[in-house]
């Protein structure tokens, strides 16, 4: 399973003193960039193809609080993917000294830069997705490229 060990910092936190909701997808977001830099695909990879990924749809399930300088423990795998990659559910699950604390569920599609639509991604990016771990509950999905 791939896994990103980060710090829930001074920026991180809200009124209340918890991690505040933006931070968990802020947080989502840079595992799934780091995922995609292990996998070959750094930024500068994504600027050359003039190609990155675009969130439709956040859902976040909250079970325990993260405080201030708390360790996050954060995977990533995909809860769906499309035949031609084109359309997936990314899932990023935080948890606190071993116990699950929060589920972020990205609805994510590939588009192009130039072109300002949704497109596949190369066959290099589309090896990436497939070699990502799944979730329990995975699902195929339609593909959304034009």
């Amino acid at each position: 399973m791939y896994q990103k060990t980060l710090i829930a910092g001074w920026g991180d936190m809200d009124f209340n003193s918890h991690m505040r909701n933006t931070a968990y997808l802020d947080k989502s977001a840079d595992v799934r960039m780091m995922y995609f830099a292990d996998f070959g695909f750094p930024m500068s990879e994504f600027r050359r193809l003039r190609l990155g990924p675009v969130v439709m749809k956040d859902e976040i399930e909250y079970f325990r609080e993260f405080h201030l300088l708390d360790e996050l423990v954060i995977t990533m795998s995909a809860a769906g993917l499309s035949a031609d990659g084109s359309r997936m559910l990314l899932r990023n699950e935080f948890f606190r000294q071993g116990v699950l604390a929060a589920r972020v569920t990205s609805t994510v599609g590939w588009f192009d830069q130039e072109q300002r639509k949704l497109v596949r991604p190369t066959d290099k990016l589309l090896e990436a997705l497939q070699a990502m771990d799944r979730s329990a509950d995975f699902r195929d999905l339609p593909g959304s490229s034009r």
